[in-house]
């Protein structure tokens, strides 16, 4: 298999990656977070203590930023094959941004779920982050001096 081939191969899982998360009813999305304390606690990081209450949201809005955080990278690793620099790290953003409209859309159908527009938000700022991470890293690529 070719290289570019794996890269579309790695973004299309992701995306069902994503996907599948989203499909899961709230009472299983629970489950996962309680899941992620308790391996915080076990590393001696009390999410509990510090964050009360909002520890699960915090959790999801910090699931949400990652998950698209990756899936810009791996937009990105698509697009920079054929395009400019400008051009592929503009396509990654509209990706995830179009990803993550469907997402939530496809939320509105799940048990226990929803549709929401501040979760685009979350999920397009995790894929405005990694744009930057990479046009950072592309600028002391191209100037290793600095």
């Amino acid at each position: 298999m070719n290289k570019r081939k794996m890269k579309v191969l790695l973004l299309i899982a992701w995306m069902i990656i994503i996907f599948l998360f989203s499909q899961q009813p709230a009472d299983v999305s629970n489950e996962n977070n309680e899941f992620i304390v308790y391996i915080f606690d076990l590393l001696g990081i009390d999410l509990n203590g510090a964050f009360g209450a909002f520890t699960d949201f915090v959790i999801r809005k910090a699931a949400h930023f990652t998950e698209y955080f990756i899936l810009y990278i791996l937009f990105f690793n698509v697009f920079n094959e054929k395009n400019s620099l400008t051009r592929a790290l503009i396509y990654s953003l509209v990706g995830v941004f179009l990803y993550a409209c469907t997402d939530e859309f496809h939320q509105l159908f799940v048990p226990g779920r929803s549709g929401k527009a501040v979760d685009v938000l979350i999920d397009t700022t995790g894929g405005l982050v990694a744009l930057t991470t990479v046009y950072i890293h592309s600028i002391f690529k191209m100037n290793p001096s600095k």
